[in-house]
Parts: structure tokens; sequence; C-alpha cells
């Protein structure tokens, strides 16, 4: 299943992505519960199955048959074209998609491909870090400043150097705390292609003082352009005694040109792992969004320093499109906002 959230003239509504077509959410779960015999107005869905996509995520076991229910309905053309007064199936060309969860709980970024990690660090001149292969590490980056598909609205000192990040991230579902690796596998609803960000000037400049980026990540984050269910990414999917591997290519493209290649099986830890280090101690929560860091490749800083590319950065006018098999093309473009 594909869950987005769409742009309406007063907010941001949900939806189920089938091909072409887009499902509003909470009309088509109100017909659900009428034709059970059931409260249907919005605000009796609303508290039975929660608000938007975040709301689908806390409320998964009572969601998901019943939207299983209503993509029969649709396959076998009993759906009806609305229910009260609002349309269940519409275009998905007509609609603007915003981020499948606009604003996370929480949100963490790993550094989980080595690729990334050595080369990155070879560039600088300095040896790979040993403590890579300790743990996997994470911070926190800004769950306010996410964005989905569309502009990405910078300030002027973000434009010295700045860079897009190609990752992955999982959505956690069940959550939990002290989570093992089955468990942490067991505690991801889905994934979804992302970009973090960056503006090198200041992140490099703010990393000297010891306490990771901030100021140059902090900004903006791209997530979408949909949320996949794992179920859908099942023949994908390989079990480890480490968690589940994802056999997912990733791409790149600025301006059309394609800059990076990878896939996401690559990543040095798994998510099982980066999320049984993350619970450690703490409370994971539904709708949290964890990324698997920079996929090796996957950004300028990266290219430059191996001279694949030669002093590019983004700019303004330019389009970032970063595309994950089976989870879509995350499309971008920079503009200004000063």
């Amino acid at each position: 299943m594909k869950l987005v959230t769409y742009r309406t003239d007063a907010h941001g509504r949900a939806g189920i992505l089938i091909e072409d077509t887009i499902l509003d959410l909470a009309a088509c779960l109100g017909w659900y519960e009428h034709r059970e015999g059931r409260r249907c107005r919005e605000s009796d869905v609303e508290y039975k199955y929660g608000k938007g996509v975040l709301g689908f995520v806390e409320n998964e076991s009572l969601a998901r048959p019943a939207a299983d229910e209503v993509l029969i309905a649709f396959s076998t053309d009993t759906l009806p074209k609305s229910f009260d007064g609002r349309t269940l199936a519409m275009p998905a060309r007509d609609k603007h998609l915003l981020s499948p969860i606009p604003r996370p709980p929480s949100m963490r970024d790993g550094y989980a491909f080595r690729q990334h990690v050595e080369t990155a660090r070879r560039n600088r001149g300095v040896e790979m870090i040993p403590e890579f292969d300790l743990f996997p590490v994470f911070y926190f980056t800004n769950h306010q400043s996410v964005i989905g598909p569309g502009d990405l609205e910078v300030e002027a000192l973000h434009l010295n150097k700045l860079d897009f990040e190609l990752e992955a991230a999982v959505v956690i579902g069940k959550g939990g705390k002290n989570l093992d690796i089955a468990g942490a596998d067991r505690a991801i609803f889905g994934l979804m292609v992302m970009n973090d960000f960056s503006a090198r000037v200041l992140q490099m400049e703010e990393m000297k003082l010891s306490l990771g980026p901030a100021k140059g990540k902090d900004f903006a984050t791209g997530l979408g352009p949909w949320l996949v269910t794992l179920d859908e990414l099942a023949p994908h999917t390989h079990k480890t005694p480490t968690g589940a591997v994802f056999d997912l290519a990733m791409k790149a493209r600025v301006n059309g040109v394609e800059v990076s290649s990878a896939n996401v099986k690559d990543m040095t830890w798994t998510f099982a792992q980066i999320l049984e280090r993350a619970s450690y101690g703490v409370t994971l929560h539904p709708g949290d969004v964890i990324g698997s860091g920079t996929c090796g490749t996957g950004c300028f800083l990266e290219l430059n320093g191996s001279q694949i590319t030669h002093n590019q950065w983004l700019q303004i006018g330019d389009v970032v499109e970063l595309e994950i098999e089976g989870l879509g093309a995350l499309r971008n473009r920079v503009v200004s906002g000063f």
C-alpha cells in the first residue's frame, strides 16, 4: 500500500495511491463505516482511525484492515464515486503531494553506508574512523522542517555549497523500547525516499565545535513522494541475522543528469540495527522517521571530492530528483527565499 498526503485549499489530506488514482482515505473510511452500519461522520472516522497518514500509522491494527476492504471495493468497481459530498477517487496528476507525514513526531538520520563514510574521509585526507564498526550512529534533525515534492526554499547562506543526500528512511509503526533485532524489524511500518538537504559551509563550520550538524541541516529534509508499507516490498526484502535487508536500487539526478547510483541493500548497518541502538533506554513512537544516511556516491560532497563531479553544488533553479525502486521519485526545485 502506498500512502500519500495531498494538498487541498484548506489543508493536507491523506490518501491511498493506486497507480494513477488517489483514494481519499478519510472519505473512503467513512463510506466503509456507513456500509458496516456504524457512525460515519469524518469526526467519527478520525476518532476511530486517527487523522491523516500519521493517524493511520498510529492505528494500523484497525485502519489497515478497513483500508484493505476499501481497496477490494475499488478493484471490484463497488466503491461509489462519492460519499457524503466528497469525491472518493481522483486522478493523481491533479493533486500536489506533500510529505506523506508532514510533521513526524521526531526524525533521526543514520550513518549506515560504509562507502560514503570511507570515501568522504579519504577525500579529506583522514583515515576511516574505527568507531564506525562498533555501533550505528545517528543524529536528530528538525522534524518541523519537512518538505515533500516541490519547491525547496533556501536562504542566501544555504547556497554556500548546497547539497543533496540520497537516502532511504523508515517510519516506525508499533514502536517500542529496548528493541532487539526481531522487534526492530517488526517496528517498521514502511519506507520512503529521504533527501537530507545540507548547507555544507554552515555544516562544516559548526561541526568544528563537536556538537554535530544543526544549522547546516535544519532548514529542510525532503520525504516522499509516498510511504510504502512493508508487505508491498516483500519481494525485495531478505531476512538476515542482523535484520531485514532491502534490495532497492537508488538513483539521483540533477537537472535530468544522473549523478548517483547505489542500492539500499549496501547499508553496512541494517535499519533493525539502527533501531535497536536508537531504542536503547528510549521509546520509539509511531510515525517517527529514521533515515539510512547517505549512500555511496549519494551527494556532491563525496562526488566532488572523488573528482566525479567538479565543484558542483545545487543552485537556484536546479531540480534534484531522488529515486528508489518501489518507493518512487522525490523531485525538488531550489528556489530563493530571500
